[in-house]
């Protein structure tokens, strides 16, 4: 049987217990420190909670120590990953090679490693990575066919959520322009900011556009198609989200996971146990998102990009009818609610929302009538307030069916389930009256715990009379003994590594960059841990020492092709003479490189 997971955001403590309320596998979550989104930050006492409660459902809790690390933070880091361990971390997601000295039981490749490549899987197997989560650009093909060549390291991939422009880990532009280094995990969002598009005769093609700015993922139609090519743990991207968020998207991706499950139920099951039940049906379109796109899932596609926007749109929900001086009807089907977020893009191509003051069906009647809202525009809720009500409510109960048996021993009478068994001295008193609807009602009082039974067996020609509170005490000491098990078998499990054999290690050159600081090494272990792999070119990462006219990011994204002028693709042949630049508005220029031959648009400084 192949184990699934789902994997999902935990912007804090609470969104992290959200998650595994509504279905997730595993959840990862950022540490006080050294994470790639440093403005969500978690103590190590909320880590600890965080895995108590999803190890109840053997979920996992994975935190990410995922930014280059400089010498004087290295004491610091070895601090922290032994306080993650005491904490019952399952796994510490890293970018940093010089954190593999310290030791953590279990390590996960981020994709701030720039995992692309069979070669680079297996490079990352072969110095002990269990599972490596793969970079968002690749297609269904390019999973498969890394699976097939290494075939034992577990493939992570994102499914849901936003993108990055460039390869992750490879992108120097928040650094250049801002000193807030990506790598250290203060991405300034370069990417979604305006630009023009200028070529080298100093025409401009586009103008203040965000032509860097991506749609949101989406991959829940293709969950199949990613199993298939070998895929194993399915991450939503989303540690700035709040808890609204996590629960419709983990709601509607665990149902779909749970839909394939039931078509295949010999071939797979999911990671953790426990069925949730919600008080919700999950839309995917009413919570954050810039519109969708499968990304590179199926090959390059057109309209992958959101050049008029780099915000949510949310979902479209009609058009503009009949304008009034403090009103305008909307010719659709959806329905409104006081306080709902309306948006529209103007004639000048700019996103421009409004709030509902009051809905009378169709008649809507902003706080303030837009200005340029015109009849016949197109209309999208960012916002809806009576779903948001639903998911501000405990929205989703999980529970851990089991089955249990209640038998008579020599001096009392034990229950059993889940291999566990307790017994309780009590006599043996003949029942005047049949005792089974009593014994299922007592025993199946769970309450707050993750259990829920599902039923009592009991051998034929039972009929003792037990006191309901003997009855109590038998079911409390059967969830407790239950759920230290579970404890002492994961510390057993953490202690008993299965860490990949590294017999392999110095048969796997290490992959090459075209330029030394894209190993982005910036601290003496992660330089002593290339120079043991026999690597002799090396520079020191970007933001310790930045090169002129720099490659700032690589892109599969490319503007040649997604304006319609690649050739390759049965685009025209592009009018502007190159070399062509994105620039600011603040005058600062970016030249960019086509990259034909690996399908690829390179980003440079211009100094």
């Amino acid at each position: 049987m192949t184990s699934l997971e789902l994997l999902a955001p935990a912007k804090n403590l609470e969104c992290g217990i959200a998650a595994i309320d509504h279905g997730a596998d595993a959840v990862y979550i950022g540490a006080p420190r050294f994470g790639a989104r440093a403005a969500v930050g978690n103590s190590v006492d909320d880590i600890r909670q965080l895995c108590q409660y999803a190890h109840q459902f053997e979920a996992r809790v994975y935190v990410t120590v995922n930014t280059i690390i400089y010498d004087d933070e290295l004491v610091a880091t070895q601090r922290l990953l032994t306080e993650l361990q005491e904490a019952g971390v399952d796994a510490v997601l890293v970018q940093d090679m010089g954190l593999l000295k310290f030791g953590f039981p279990c390590y996960h490749a981020s994709t701030q490693t720039d995992n692309r490549t069979a070669d680079k899987v297996r490079w990352l197997r072969s110095i002990g990575f269990r599972r490596v989560v793969l970079a968002r650009e690749l297609s269904v093909q390019e999973i498969a066919a890394i699976h097939r060549e290494v075939p034992d390291v577990d493939l992570e991939v994102f499914v849901h959520g936003a993108l990055c422009v460039s390869y992750s880990g490879l992108c120097y532009a928040s650094q250049y322009c801002f000193q807030r280094s990506a790598n250290r995990g203060a991405c300034a969002q370069f990417c979604r900011m305006k630009f023009d598009l200028v070529d080298a005769d100093g025409r401009e093609w586009e103008h203040q556009r965000h032509l860097l700015s991506l749609k949101d993922m989406c991959q829940i139609e293709h969950l199949d198609e990613l199993i298939t090519a070998g895929a194993t743990s399915f991450k939503i991207e989303g540690r700035l989200k709040d808890a609204g968020y996590v629960k419709n998207v983990v709601a509607a991706y665990s149902q779909r996971l749970d839909a394939f499950i039931r078509k295949h139920p010999g071939d797979y099951q999911r990671a953790s146990k426990g069925r949730c039940t919600y008080t919700f049906t999950p839309n995917l379109r009413k919570t954050f998102n810039r519109g969708f796109t499968t990304y590179f899932l199926r090959g390059r596609q057109p309209d992958i990009f959101s050049p008029d926007t780099p915000k949510a749109m949310g979902e479209f929900v009609g058009t503009v009818k009949e304008l009034r001086r403090d009103s305008f009807n909307v010719a659709g089907t959806a329905s409104f609610a006081n306080g709902d977020g309306l948006c529209y893009i103007d004639a000048n191509r700019e996103l421009q929302g409004f709030r509902v003051n009051r809905a009378e069906g169709n008649r809507l009647y902003p706080q303030q009538m837009p200005r340029t809202l015109r009849a016949g525009m197109a209309l999208y809720r960012n916002n809806d307030q009576e779903f948001e009500r639903l998911l501000s409510r405990v929205s989703s109960e999980r529970k851990m069916a089991v089955s249990l048996r209640l038998e008579p021993t020599s001096d009392g009478f034990s229950l059993s389930g889940e291999g566990i068994t307790v017994s309780i001295v009590c006599e043996h008193q003949k029942a005047e009256k049949p005792q089974g609807d009593n014994i299922l009602r007592q025993l199946s009082r769970m309450g707050g715990t993750p259990y829920e039974c599902s039923g009592v067996e009991m051998a034929d020609g039972f009929d003792y009379f037990i006191p309901s509170s003997q009855l109590s005490e038998l079911r409390r000491q059967w969830v407790a003994a239950v759920s230290q098990s579970n404890v002492s078998s994961r510390q057993e499990e953490s202690g008993n590594s299965d860490e990949p054999k590294r017999k392999d290690a110095a048969h796997c050159a290490v992959p090459p960059y075209s330029h030394a600081y894209l190993y982005n090494i910036a601290n003496r272990e992660a330089r002593a841990f290339y120079v043991s792999r026999g690597l002799t070119d090396m520079a020191p990462a970007y933001e310790l020492q930045q090169p002129r006219q720099a490659l700032l990011m690589q892109c599969r994204h490319c503007l040649r092709y997604s304006l319609g002028y690649c050739v390759k693709h049965g685009g025209e042949k592009p009018r502007w003479r190159e070399p062509v630049s994105l620039r600011l508005g603040d005058g600062r220029r970016f030249r960019l490189e086509f990259d034909c031959k690996h399908c690829q648009m390179n980003v440079y400084a211009e100094d």
